[in-house]
């Protein structure tokens, strides 16, 4: 899996749509993360579903779970250990770990809203592989997932080929421009803009 395009040029290329809310953030870092979705859905509270899906998702894949809850735990340093040897490339959560210390030195990497020390329940039963919601995000299973330091882009799967397609381009174009060019022309794109607002010098 490609990790050298940045959440950056493909939120360029994709919009706020596909961008999770800052809420959700790296736990340690720097790190990135990229991979397919494989989706979890968890009642708020309860973990079972993302305990399950440990041993479910393929190798290189991103577990991405919707909870919203920020109380109980979705995982904890042993469940994160599992899912690292099993080849899970990370975890993305609309909720919270406990562990991070042991997450953390494992270099695992785990974007979610926090850290809480009490574990969720596992008493009830969610859905895996289905349409889920994270970050304000909704994520298909099999939709590529790019997290970094700058944030977390969900590209839809049935866009992926030609939106890296583009950001390759977009990021060979940038890599061949000196800094002298680019100011030269974001100046002169600034200067029109304010131009065409009707601003003046005071």
């Amino acid at each position: 899996m490609d990790t050298s395009i940045p959440s950056t040029t493909l939120a360029d290329l994709l919009g706020v749509e596909q961008v999770m809310d800052l809420g959700v953030r790296a736990l340690w870092g720097p790190v990135a993360l990229t991979g397919p979705a494989y989706t979890v859905q968890c009642p708020p509270g309860d973990n079972l579903m993302l305990h399950a899906a440990i041993y479910r998702a393929a190798p290189g894949s991103v577990i991405v779970a919707g909870s919203g809850d920020t109380t109980y735990a979705l995982a904890g340093g042993n469940v994160c250990a599992v899912a690292q040897r099993n080849g899970v490339a990370g975890l993305v959560l609309d909720g919270v770990i406990r562990d991070v210390g042991e997450v953390r030195d494992a270099a695992f990497p785990v974007f979610a809203r926090g850290v809480v020390p009490i574990p969720g329940t596992k008493k009830q039963v969610g859905a895996l592989q289905v349409p889920v919601r994270c970050g304000g995000v909704l994520v298909n299973p099999g939709d590529l997932v790019v997290a970094d330091e700058d944030g977390i882009v969900v590209m839809p799967g049935n866009r992926r080929e030609q939106v890296l397609s583009d950001a390759r381009a977009k990021l060979a174009k940038e890599a061949a421009q000196s800094l002298d060019e680019w100011e030269t022309d974001h100046r002169s794109r600034i200067e029109k803009a304010l131009r065409d607002q009707g601003f003046s010098e005071a």
